[in-house]
């Protein structure tokens, strides 16, 4: 498995709107995951998106894909923002959390015979209603044989996503966030 993350800040980078038109709040109301038309289609980024924005989640999310990029590849990102102030203040607060959440996930070895599963965290700017400052696309990938592999393997790989979240307010503790 590969893990790693990035800084793309300035100079035409991507930037994140947080609190978009067609935002659902998931920390506040998380029964209308059935809103999020993603989620419908892909029950396993529904899973995802509960576990980060759940209470005890140190994030909380402002969009989401999935998609298959080319035959037995399957792909997903979702944009992470820090629950405690909305956004991270400065940039290194989102590499510190982005090295830590990249360790956690390198050490739990996923990939199997045959699959090739990435993680990419890329820190951004973030603009959230009047607040500005950074947040993380998370890029999750997969690929296998064939679609079918590739989904399952996307599978593996959201539920590791979640379980090396870690606790609010407690960097070191970890545990199942997606069932």
């Amino acid at each position: 498995m590969e893990a790693d993350w990035e800084v793309e800040i300035g100079g035409g980078a991507a930037v994140i709107e947080a609190l978009w038109p067609g935002f659902v709040d998931l920390r506040a109301a998380p029964e209308r995951i059935v809103e999020i038309a993603e989620a419908a289609a892909f029950p396993l980024l529904a899973g995802l998106l509960l576990a980060l924005n759940g209470p005890g989640s140190p994030v909380w999310t402002s969009k989401c894909d999935q998609w298959e990029p080319e035959p037995g590849t399957a792909a997903l990102y979702i944009d992470m923002l820090p629950r405690e102030g909305l956004v991270f203040a400065e940039w290194e607060q989102a590499e510190a959390f982005c090295r830590e959440y990249v360790g956690w996930v390198e050490a739990m070895a996923l990939t199997g015979p045959g699959q090739e599963h990435a993680i990419n965290l890329v820190i951004r700017q973030v603009i959230a209603g009047q607040v500005e400052g950074f947040g993380i696309t998370a890029y999750l990938s997969a690929k296998g044989c064939d679609r079918t592999e590739a989904t399952a393997g996307l599978a593996t790989l959201a539920a590791a996503f979640a379980d090396a979240l870690p606790a609010l307010n407690s960097p070191t503790a970890r545990g199942s966030k997606l069932q």
